[in-house]
């Protein structure tokens, strides 16, 4: 799962960005609302963190232009002000959910996890298949009860694909939101993170529809 975090202050949009990585995030961080409106635009995005008050364009109008253009990915707004309007403005503009600043971190990953899940037609933050199930909450997996040992990217691509299955998934659709913006993607290491997945989860889980990716079956 990719996050994307509009944030112009160093300090809190390093916090934020470790810790959703360290949470199994894969995070791209813009500073300005110029560079977070093109971000936007061009990656696919599992959730974004927007800060309103952001220099060069202000999150309101990245936001409304995001809709505008057709990105429905989720939106948490945040926002250092108190004013009850602000909080309206961002919403209106088609934002998902708000924090105000300072705010729980904790409380933003839950929020986060919300969000995603709904984006995703998911209503329980546990995702069952089979005898595997994925806890959005702890960002663990186990199979018949016992815990499976998954890398970063391995739990990626397990949630992506628990978080939507019945779907199929492309590998490049995969790729998107496995990696973060500035690493060094290769599609065909999806194959290589799928072949472990089985291996640890059984053959089943993933299922492969030939020529156009993958799917993890409803039941």
């Amino acid at each position: 799962m990719k996050v994307l975090v509009v944030e112009d202050e160093p300090r809190l949009t390093l916090q934020l960005e470790r810790t959703l990585q360290a949470a199994g995030y894969a995070v791209d961080t813009a500073h300005d609302g110029e560079r977070g409106h093109l971000l936007g635009e061009t990656e696919d995005y599992d959730a974004v963190v927007l800060d309103l008050g952001l220099p060069r364009l202000d999150g309101v109008t990245v936001l409304r232009q995001w809709r505008a253009a057709g990105r429905s990915m989720p939106v948490l707004v945040l926002t250092a002000r108190d004013g009850w309007s602000e909080k309206v403005a961002g919403l209106d503009a088609g934002a998902d959910d708000y924090l105000t600043k300072p705010f729980n971190t904790e409380e933003l990953l839950a929020r986060l996890r919300a969000l995603i899940r709904r984006a995703a037609g998911q209503a329980e933050p546990e995702v069952r298949v089979g005898d595997v199930t994925l806890d959005t909450r702890a960002a663990t997996v186990t199979r018949a009860g016992e815990p499976v040992s998954l890398t970063a990217h391995e739990y990626r691509v397990l949630a992506y694909l628990m978080l939507h299955k019945g779907k199929v998934v492309s590998r490049t659709e995969l790729t998107e939101h496995v990696y973060a913006q500035d690493f060094d993607r290769d599609s065909n290491t999806i194959e290589v993170f799928v072949g472990r997945l089985r291996r640890k989860l059984g053959a089943g889980v993933i299922e492969t529809v030939r020529g156009l990716g993958y799917r993890v079956p409803e039941a």
